[in-house]
């Protein structure tokens, strides 16, 4: 560490030290800062809620050593490293993994009936005496790092938080108690395939035709979703909100925030990804972007180390307990590591534009209580690269710009992206965090929201992903979202009577077509193929059992269908940024084929491996520099 000349005494307790010494005046005599350095951050610190020391390095005026070493000496305090002389694996009996995570302390040492604890606030210890004192034991604190505090909480305590990252959620609100199930799913896919084939092989052509007028019945409720999130969209206004900006919220109020970033096996995105969140306009010392890895990742944990951090960046190893590895788990683990009242969520790939955190800010401020979570927009910067970037593109600019809008408009439950998610930590914290065996925790998630009551609200901010442009890797991803649909359907309709007490009529049934009737028109789309073969002269089995004029009914409304994604998605390219796509849109059937195959993948693996996460690689696209707010901004 540093030395800033200044003599350690013996640990005393720090409730007998009245005079000190402010650690500004003690930076400045030792010659570490400069006046004007202290004023200016002493001028921050009135509308930054965060300690003195925390702005000093934010502005790079000092190191994390420097100042430990000074509030070792302001407190008059042992000064420890803990990774030359860690606790002991016995220290662990000595205090709670979440209390230390709550206070920032682990127990570092035993001295008989004494035990030395290690902070970085010493002058909040007193509290943590209060609050965590055990019978027959005293209490004194030593000045450590806080990232080597945290370090030492997950040596200590890593397995016991890394198994309740795995069981957060409620069980009746987890899909957990499938684990060791699947012949029970295997069993009833065996059944159904056998009553199917005996019916064809009875009466094909009505057998056929029921299959048909099933998926005519959920493509009626999607079209009837869509058209009305296009209407919504297009014709309901929404009344303006009264606006405030950064400079108009009282300064005392900013908040600190913190955005969990997960990453696997990431070499090629790792660097660039930080490099892009350094952009950040938002406060640095109340900035916290923690970079979540898993236990064993030596290929993201090697990239990271060749990188050098920002203080306000963190890395959270998450401790491998059994075989699951997924996002989620992840992402509950390191929510315990955060110290921001808002909590944000990006992906690896993510280039978030520099204000969008100022932004989350300014609409938390001025938000009802019950608007849990914010959701930005999602983008493509590669949208150039082939066919199916550009279709995949289109099709999430008809999502984020025109259909969830409108669904928003009509008061319907949102189901969350995967990231540019900013939550009330208050709030994710009562619902328990994600459910780490779903899939698609994000859109389980935003049922869960909904159903206890809470709001999500969209924001005008853009986050930039890469799309996949490869088929196999879509297929890949694709068949992860459809399945993380098809559990979380299954999940909320465990009681479709209390879901309906909880949601109303009107949101339940727009969580069948959401979720159940997504999946099946993905699943049922070779049904609908078949109306080809009326092309070929050939005669169609509902022609010979409902007639023709049925059949060319049907034909006329499967095209509608057509026909209005084709709108939606013309009406979401129709913009400056995205106008060269406006020609690709017409090609959007064909693109969707893929989704056929990526919907038998997913029904295979929710019968056999429901929690198998299938990773997308990224890191194959060049991103871009994004500076600040574009046109995208704004949704049309």
């Amino acid at each position: 560490m540093s030395n800033l000349g200044l003599e350690f005494p013996a640990p005393t307790p720090a409730r007998t030290n009245k005079n000190r010494v402010p650690i500004g005046r003690m930076l400045v005599d030792a010659g570490v800062i400069q006046q004007p350095d202290l004023l200016c951050a002493l001028a921050e610190q009135r509308y930054c809620d965060a300690p003195l020391g925390e702005l000093l390095i934010a502005r790079h005026l000092l190191s994390e050593d420097d100042v430990t070493q000074a509030l070792a000496a302001q407190h008059h305090l042992q000064l420890v490293d803990l990774n030359e002389t860690p606790p002991r694996p016995d220290m662990a009996g000595h205090m709670n993994g979440l209390d230390c995570l709550k206070f920032g302390v682990v127990p570092w040492s035993k001295l008989g009936k004494t035990i030395l604890v290690a902070t970085d606030q010493p002058d909040r210890f007193d509290d943590v005496v209060d609050r965590l004192a055990r019978a027959g034991n005293s209490y004194l604190p030593v000045v450590a790092r806080k990232s080597q505090i945290n370090q030492q909480i997950s040596a200590l305590y890593g397995q016991e938080l890394a198994c309740r990252a795995g069981s957060r959620v409620a069980l009746d609100e987890s899909c957990r108690i499938w684990q060791g199930r699947s012949h029970h799913r295997s069993g009833w896919a065996i059944m159904t395939l056998a009553i199917l084939a005996s019916l064809a092989m009875w009466h094909p052509a009505w057998t056929f035709t029921v299959l048909i007028l099933g998926a005519l019945l959920t493509s009626i409720m999607t079209v009837t979703l869509r058209s009305l999130a296009f209407f919504a969209k297009t014709f309901l206004s929404v009344p303006p909100e009264k606006r405030s900006r950064l400079g108009d919220i009282p300064r005392s109020r900013l908040p600190k925030v913190s955005v969990l970033v997960p990453l696997f096996q990431e070499e090629e995105i790792a660097t660039a990804l930080i490099a892009r969140l350094s952009r950040l306009r938002y406060p640095k010392a109340l900035l916290q972007i923690v970079l979540v890895l898993e236990e064993g990742d030596t290929l993201t944990r090697d990239t990271i180390a060749r990188t050098t951090l920002p203080p306000w960046f963190e890395v959270i190893e998450v401790p491998q307990a059994g075989r699951l590895r997924t996002k989620p788990r992840a992402l509950n683990y390191a929510l315990d590591f955060c110290s921001g009242t808002i909590i944000g969520v990006w992906d690896a790939e993510d280039a978030p534009e520099i204000d969008q955190i100022d932004r989350v800010v300014e609409y938390f401020a001025q938000a009802p209580d019950d608007i849990a979570c914010v959701q930005g927009v999602l983008d493509y910067y590669n949208a150039r690269t082939n066919w199916i970037s550009r279709c995949f593109t289109i099709e999430y600019a008809a999502w984020w710009r025109v259909v969830l809008p409108g669904i928003a408009r009509l008061g319907m439950v949102i189901p969350l992206g995967g990231t540019t998610l900013f939550f009330r930590r208050d709030i994710l914290e009562q619902l328990r965090g994600w459910d780490a065996h779903n899939v698609t925790e994000d859109a389980d998630l935003g049922v869960r929201l909904a159903r206890h009551g809470f709001k999500t609200t969209l924001m005008p901010t853009v986050t930039y992903e890469e799309a996949n442009f490869r088929a196999w890797p879509w297929i890949k991803q694709r068949s992860r979202w459809l399945k993380g649909f098809l559990i979380t359907w299954c999940v909320h309709m465990r009681a479709p009577r209390r879901l309906i007490k909880e949601v109303g009529v009107i949101r339940f049934i727009g969580i069948q077509t959401l979720f159940f009737a997504t999946f099946s028109q993905f699943i049922a789309a070779p049904l609908l193929w078949s109306f080809c073969l009326t092309f070929a002269g050939m005669v169609h089995p509902i022609e010979t059992t409902l007639g023709t004029g049925v059949l060319m009914g049907l034909f006329s409304f499967f095209v509608f269908a057509e026909l209005l994604n084709i709108a939606i998605a013309l009406k979401a390219v129709s913009g400056t940024e995205h106008r060269h796509l406006l020609p690709w849109a017409v090609t959007l059937p064909i693109y969707f084929i893929l989704g056929t195959f990526a919907a038998y993948k997913a029904l295979y693996e929710f019968i056999v491996i429901p929690f198998y996460w299938d990773k997308t690689q990224h890191g194959l696209g060049q991103p871009p520099c994004v500076s600040g707010p574009t046109p995208s901004t704004s949704l049309p």
